[in-house]
């Protein structure tokens, strides 16, 4: 049976989310996890605490918050309205913030790991070469964490596919705009269209299954592991 308009927009919005969260992910947490992997004490811990509540915090909790912030009679929801004249809250563009916060860990977390594991060794020598570190990073720690990069930016995509409680709450269901497949899937579930709800969680579980057997099978859990 051939999808309905309202499965292919679904899926539409599902790829386009995930592939602009990750991009967002790689500028925000690449930095974020360099630092983190360089820092010790009191604030770089507060930070890493931050980062990872989303792993133990149920979504409903952040999405409930995010939709206070981002709502039309908050300071950021008057500012969106004046300047692109349209809501902040149940839009695209919400479901965008949400899921950069909620997936961050999935990035951050894997190149933090990688980042500490690089033996200092190399970047003194890189060091006493005149590379800058700017020069460092890019020549030596990018060549020696591409697994991770790859690694985090898989599972900030794949995180960000299947979300479900974060982009309900911020994004609301609207078809074509913020009906994205796991939103689309409950819809299915709840108006008991079950032969169309097994086909998108079928595809859902077989999108997993293939990406978590490809982890595994080209860079080990270590380059990607994600710890709370």
């Amino acid at each position: 049976m051939p999808l309905s308009t309202a499965e292919q927009d679904a899926i539409y919005l599902t790829i386009a989310l995930a592939g602009i969260t990750t991009v967002l992910l790689l500028l925000i947490g690449t930095p974020l996890a360099w630092w983190l992997s360089r820092r010790r004490g009191t604030l770089p811990a507060l930070v890493e605490s931050l980062v990872a509540m989303p792993l133990i915090l149920p979504p409903t909790v952040l999405g409930f918050y995010l939709l206070l912030l981002l709502a039309p009679d908050t300071a950021l929801g008057q500012f969106w309205q004046a300047l692109t004249g349209s809501q902040l809250a149940f839009s695209f563009s919400a479901l965008v913030i949400g899921s950069v916060i909620y997936s961050l860990p999935f990035v951050v977390q894997p190149l933090q790991s990688a980042f500490q594991r690089i033996p200092q060794g190399l970047l003194q020598a890189a060091a006493t070469l005149g590379a800058s570190p700017a020069v460092q990073f890019r020549s030596v720690v990018v060549p020696m964490c591409r697994r991770s990069f790859l690694a985090a930016a898989s599972l900030g995509f794949a995180h960000t596919v299947g979300e479900f409680g974060v982009v309900l709450m911020i994004g609301g269901n609207i078809p074509g705009e913020t009906q994205v497949l796991s939103i689309a899937l409950y819809d299915q579930v709840e108006s008991l269209r079950f032969a169309e709800a097994h086909r998108l969680a079928a595809g859902l579980v077989m999108f997993s299954l293939a990406l978590l057997f490809l982890l595994y099978r080209r860079g080990g859990r270590d380059s990607w592991r994600v710890t709370s």
